[in-house]
This record gives C-alpha cells, structure tokens and sequence, in this order.
C-alpha cells in the first residue's frame, strides 16, 4: 500500500513538473509574440528644399546611427531624390561621399561636353551670346533654365541595379514620392514605374527645370502641392514617423532674389500653414537650421550635410529608444561607375516624328550588341541633347535577358525657329553685332537653315543649310559675304601685284571683299573626325583708293580704275575641295585638353583670270594641336602647321599671309603674334605655337604665348622650311569667359621689328 502511495506521488511531482514546464515555455512564446506585435513600422518623410535637402543625409547618418531600420520612405523634390537612393540600398555614408563628388551647379547648367557636338554645333554654341525661340513672328523665352539631362544621365547611373523594378514597395525599402500635374493641379502619387523618371518628375522645380511627362500627364515639382506627403507614408503602414523637413518659413524681400525663389515663396504661402498640423502628426521631428542657405546653393553641399547632422543628434535619444536592439539591415550596394561596362542590344526609340531613326542612332555614336562603358552611355544621350532638337531625352534601362533595352522616349522640341544674337569688337573686323535666324526642318527631316546678318563697321553675311544624316553622309550649302579694311605694307602689295611706276609709298589701305559659295557632303566618324568633299565658287575683290594708276606705263596687265578706286583682285574662282578635321578640344578659345587636327586642299581648276595669269594650281594646309593640363588650373596649348601652293600660275590672291591674331579668319590668313594683321606674305609657310594658360580665378585666364615661323615663296622646294625661323612673336595677355563670349587683351611683340602691338578681342568671333 505504502509503495504504492510512494510511485502516484512521484507522478504527480513529474507531472506538475511538465506542467510548469509547458506553462513557462507557453509564457516565452506569448511574449515573444507580444514583443513582435509590438515592434512598431518606421516611417520616414523627406520634404523638398532643392540644395536644402542635403541635410536629409546628415540626419540619415544619425539615424543609422541610433540603430533605427527604416520600413517606409516618403519624399517630395529633393526628399523624393535622397529617398529614393536610400530605398534602393544605398547607406547614408555612401550618399555622403556621392553627393559631395558631384558637381552639381555643372549638372544643373547642363553643360554638354563641346565633343558632344558636331562641328555644325559647335560653330552654333561658340558664335551667339543669347538664342531665343521665335515661333509665328513672336519672340518668346525659354520654359526653364535647365532640361536636367545631366542629372537625369546620373539618376540612371544610380539606380541602375534597381532598374527592372517597376513596383516602388519592391525596392529594398518601399518607397513613395510626390508631383504635380501642371495642367490640374492635382497631386500625383508616384509609387511605380521607372524611378530615375519618378523622382526627376517630383523634382522638376518650376523654371529652373522643364517639365516632366508620365503617362501623357505633364508633371511639376510634388512640392507645389505636398511637400512633406506624412500622410502617403502613413498609407504605406507606418505605425511612427521620423520627419526631416527642411523647408523655410516665408523670406523677406532680401532673400527674394531670383525667380526660382519668387516662385517657392509663392507655394509657400500654403505649406507653412500645412506644416503646422504635418508637424505635430511626426512623432520624431527633425528640423534642421538652413535658413542661410537657397534652394540652389548646391556649391554648399558640406555645411548643409552638417546642419542635418546636427539637427538629428538633437533627437539621439528619441532615435536610441525608437531603435531599441534592432540592427540595420543596411547593405552596400555595388555602386556602378561611368567606367563600367554594359550591352545594349536593342534600340526602341519612341517620339521621333521630325527626325529620323538613323539620325537618331548616329548621334549615339555606339554599336548595339556590343559592350559600352556607362560613360559612353551618357555621352550618346549627351550628343542627341546637344542637337538642340529634343527638350528632354528620358531613356529607360531594362533587362531583355541577353543584355539591355535602351527606350528612348524623344520629346522633340516644339519650337523650330530660333533667334539668336551677338556681339564682337576684334582689330581687324572692328564692331560688329551679329543677328541670326535659324529654321530646323523647313524642308527635310533632320535639315538646318541659318542665316546671319553682321552689321557694324564691315557689313557681312553668312547662309548655312545643312542635312545631317548621322552616320551617313550628310550634305550641305554655304554661302557668306566677308569685308573689312586694313593698312598693310606696300611691299606686301609689290610682291604680290602689278602696281603704277613711281608708286612711292610705306603703307596703303587695302579693302578686301570675299563673296564664296560652297556645295558639299560630309560624314563623320564619332561626331569627332569630319571628312568633307566639295565645289566652291569664289569672287574676290582686293582694292584701294590709296593709289591712281598711270595708263601706259607698264607693259604687262595693270590695275584698273573704278571710281577712283584701284583694283588688285577682281575676279571669281572655281575650285574642288577636300578637308579632313578632328577636335576634340574642350573650349575653342582657352583650351586645356584635348586634339586638333585639320587638313584642307582647294584645287583651282578655272578662274575669269582679271590678272590674266592663271593656270589651274592647289593650295593644301594643315594643322595640328594637343591642349594638356599641368594642373588644375594650369595648361598649355601646342600647335604647329604648314602650307604651301602647288603649280606655276601667277596667281598670289590665295598666297599665306601671317600677322595678327584671331580665330576667324578667311582664306590663308593666318595667326602670327608679334606682326600686325597682313604682315608677312608667301606661297607656303611653317608656324609653331604654344601658349600657357594659368585660370587664377574662374574664368578668369592669365595668358602667354610664343609663335615662331618660315613663310616665303617655294619654301618646301628650297628646304628653307628646316631652317632655323626668321620670324617669332610673343604676346602676354589676359582672358575672361563673359557671358557674351571671351573678352581678350594681348601685348604682343617681335624682337625683329621695332614696334609692338596690342590685340582687343570681345565676345565670340563671327
């Protein structure tokens, strides 16, 4: 009996101890659940402020810091933009270091590298100071500073590991960003999609950016009518809100310095009062002092990080309890450089009404099915904006399996009519203001006409019509009409032209009249090498009044008289013509690096012979040149080139003649530093160059320069052209990038002759 009391009580003491066992284990497990049902969803909101919005990536260094894992991002204009790179995994160190290596007053501006563009182009943007849209006889202005390619290109760039993922609450933080249609005025959520395009969208600030298109809608910056979206965020599940808001309350008249802030203080208005009730929705406010900064201060992009940064430790221990003993589940993405490669194998271009699909792929300048670097990505898309002929150029990435589409989406630019004005004062052409009508697709696809009008001292013209075909061969028409004056030596004259016995003179004024028409066909490799074929038809007119012939003192053909006015050179010229040209220099007027090389040979084949000396000859030239930087702001520009005239006509008009200074100059006139303009004649010629360049403030360019040079008739024949030089010149100057072009001051001078010269320069030469 006993023993058997003895086993039930040792079963019931076993199974009391399962029973406290299943309780504890129950009891664990009930926490824990608790512990997970209440671990509350972080939500963070981003508001605009353009520069302003750097200090979100301060605050978001301190947040990570703190040991908070962010479960939603909301943001709006520059909000939209830091959060979206943060959603799609990039740590708050990573936007650090991304943002203070970008320059982003360069990307704002949308400056185009110069061998983004044709030659064509170049002329265009290094001739006019100001370019306006004229459409039905009204001369308008543009829509926005900036189309924000640049920034787009690097958006693409960024966000390229996450660009198949249409879905925003897919990225590695689900994310949602704010615009505005401009054409309702409604709030638009943007939370799918193609997100460099989203959040470029939501930060398209009136007049400083273009607007955006998605999906037929045209789209403004999401701060016009939701620049803190707390509400979005809370939609998206977030139980706690974390707010870093870097508006600014309404500026005095002071701060209201441009339009763009004009047109913030006028939005402002309405989200001041919003902020107050937005405000006391955040449950961690972060408000970070930048009153003292713009919107477009973005040369100040380490003190506004800081500022963030600074705000945020002010809330460190509401971060430290929020956080609690969660760890980041931040990762390192694989940041992709400009030097990484990529394949694009197929090309789907939508929007190209005006121009063609083989215009369109010549300007990207690479080959599908074939590995690219990122940076010749950008340059292709940076080529198709340089034409002028598209507003914005918003491409999509997308993986095809094998490689990539390339969707081009081309927004062709409403207004084809364009005027565009200049002015320039140079010591050869004196002053002058230039006026120029251009028409694009007047009468074929991918065709350009222009025309300017020079009017000042020397009234000029010049007539461009051009067809570029990319890759293929192009064609084209020329037409201009050239005139100036200038007091040159009277030996120049003598050894060139028949002039009256008893003629007794040191110098004379010559004026000089080019009327020349040019047919051609072009093709270009790379946008870099241009290789030209062509007719030209030339009339020329050298005269002066300085002299009266005497009839009948010379047995060969002499001067005429028209009234009272003595003609050297009155006669037209037909030849063929072949020019190969590459550049790759990155400023024509102060270059600090890249290539140049040009050849040309004109072959006269008939002429009305005025002088009745002419038998068909070729003059050929060339040149060639490297820009080097020594420095960050010191460089050197190293040049040499030749020419010479082959066959026994007596013709002297297209003879070299050196002196002066200038990039402009007709026929073989050429550069000579140290001699006036006009000043050293004869059938062929050598010259080298080289000039420094020290940039001691922006813009702002110290200058000096060397030239040395054989130059007489049959130069090559004799060998006197590797002879030692018996001409040289130097010239100490300075320079500056003015808004209507280089303004440039040059003393230069010859240790061959006694007298030394100043050269002005202002604006572009035309």
């Amino acid at each position: 009996m006993s023993r058997f009391t003895k086993q039930e009580k040792l079963n019931t003491w076993v199974g009391q101890c399962l029973v406290i066992l299943v309780v504890i284990l129950v009891s664990i497990n009930a926490t824990a659940q608790s512990t997970n049902s209440k671990k509350q969803k972080v939500g963070l909101v981003l508001s605009g402020g353009g520069a302003k919005g750097l200090a979100h990536i301060g605050a978001l260094k301190v947040i990570e810091e703190a040991g908070v894992e962010i479960d939603y991002i909301g943001g709006t204009s520059m909000g939209a933009i830091v959060g979206a790179l943060y959603a799609a995994g990039y740590s708050a160190s990573e936007l650090d270091s991304i943002f203070r290596a970008t320059d982003f007053v360069n990307l704002i501006q949308d400056n185009l590298p110069r061998n983004a563009k044709t030659f064509y182009e170049k002329e265009d943007s290094e001739r006019y100071a100001l370019t306006l849209p004229f459409d039905n006889f009204k001369v308008s202005v543009p829509t926005a500073f900036s189309g924000g390619q640049n920034i787009y290109n690097e958006l693409v760039r960024l966000l390229y590991h996450v660009k198949d993922v249409e879905d925003f609450s897919k990225l590695p933080i689900p994310f949602v960003c704010i615009a505005t249609d401009i054409e309702s005025g409604e709030e638009v959520v943007l939370n799918s999609g193609y997100l460099p395009q989203a959040i470029m969208a939501s930060g398209t600030l009136p007049s400083l950016f273009e607007p955006s298109s998605i999906d037929g809608r045209v789209l403004i910056d999401g701060g016009v009518v939701n620049n803190y979206p707390i509400d979005k965020v809370k939609d998206m599940g977030a139980d706690v809100i974390i707010g870093i808001d870097v508006q600014h309350g309404l500026s005095s008249r002071d701060a209201l310095l441009s339009a763009t802030e004009i047109l913030l203080q006028i939005n402002n208005y309405r989200t001041v009062r919003d902020m107050v009730e937005k405000s006391k929705k955040t449950d961690i406010y972060i408000k970070p002092k930048i009153e003292g900064f713009t919107v477009i201060e973005f040369d100040k992009t380490g003190e506004i990080i800081e500022r963030g940064e600074i705000a945020a430790k002010e809330k460190m221990n509401e971060l430290e309890q929020l956080a609690g003993s969660s760890i980041s589940r931040k990762v390192p993405v694989n940041i992709i450089g400009v030097n990484d490669t990529i394949t694009i194998n197929r090309l789907i271009i939508n929007g190209n009404n005006q121009h063609t699909r083989g215009y369109v792929k010549g300007k990207l300048r690479f080959n599908l099915a074939e590995p690219i670097t990122f940076k010749k990505l950008q340059q292709g898309i940076s080529n198709l904006t340089a034409t002028g002929n598209f507003t914005t150029n918003r491409y999509k990435l997308v993986s095809n399996g094998l490689g990539e589409d390339l969707i081009l989406r081309l927004n062709e630019t409403p207004n084809t009519s364009f005027i565009r004005l200049g002015a320039h004062y140079d010591d050869l052409y004196k002053s002058a203001a230039i006026i120029n009508f251009t028409k694009r697709n007047l009468m074929l696809r991918d065709d350009v006409i222009s025309f300017d009008l020079i009017l000042g001292d020397n009234v000029r013209y010049n007539f461009q019509y051009y067809v570029d075909k990319g890759t293929y061969w192009s064609f084209g028409l020329n037409s201009r009409f050239n005139a100036f004056s200038q007091d040159i030596s009277f030996d120049l004259i003598q050894q060139n032209f028949e002039v009256p016995l008893g003629t007794n003179l040191n110098t004379l004024n010559i004026d000089v009249s080019d009327f020349t028409n040019q047919l051609y066909i072009q093709t270009v490799l790379q946008e870099e090498f241009a290789f030209t074929l062509g007719a030209e038809f030339k009339y020329l007119k050298y005269s002066t009044r300085t002299i009266q012939p005497f009839a009948g003192e010379t047995s060969t053909p002499s001067p005429t008289t028209s009234n009272e006015r003595t003609f050297f050179e009155n006669g037209s010229f037909l030849s063929v013509y072949g020019n190969l040209k590459l550049d790759t220099y990155d400023d024509r007027y102060f270059p600090t690096k890249g290539l140049f090389f040009e050849g040309d040979m004109h072959y006269y084949i008939l002429s009305s012979d005025y002088n009745q000396n002419f038998k068909d000859f070729s003059v050929s030239k060339a040149r060639m040149g490297m820009a080097l930087p020594i420095s960050n702001k010191l460089s050197i520009n190293i040049e040499t080139e030749g020419g010479f005239k082959l066959g026994t006509s007596g013709v002297t008009t297209f003879d070299f003649v050196l002196g002066g200074y200038g990039t402009d100059l007709i026929n073989n006139f050429t550069p000579f530093l140290g001699y006036d303009f006009l000043s050293l004649p004869g059938n062929s010629y050598v010259k080298a160059y080289g000039r420094m360049d020290y940039e001691f403030i922006k813009k702002n360019h110290l200058l000096f320069a060397a030239n040395y040079a054989n130059v007489q008739d049959d130069l090559f024949r004799t060998g006197e052209w590797f002879t030692s030089p018996d001409f040289s010149g130097y010239g100490v100057g300075y320079g500056w990038e003015s808004f209507i072009g280089p303004v440039q001051v040059l003393y230069s001078w010859s240790p061959e002759r006694q007298n030394s010269n100043f050269f002005f320069s202002i604006g572009y030469w035309f």
